[in-house]
């Protein structure tokens, strides 16, 4: 009986391959718009608080060379 619930629960949930193919398109394009609208600001944000911290050299620079 637990075995029939959950697989029924599984076909409730289950989605086509072409939706999640629409919805993993959808959220790619959601992120490039958001990068390259909001980029220059959180790179300007990110240098304005790493300039106030000590250079620790174990800390990696994100944006060296960009």
């Amino acid at each position: 009986m637990a075995h029939e619930l959950r697989t029924e629960q599984a076909h409730e949930i289950a989605v086509s391959d072409e939706a999640a193919a629409y919805s993993a398109d959808a959220l790619m394009q959601l992120a490039l718009e958001f990068e390259a609208s909001h980029y220059a600001q959180i790179r300007r944000h990110y240098e304005a608080i790493a300039s106030e911290r000590d250079h620790d050299p174990r800390q990696p620079d994100l944006f060296r060379g960009q």
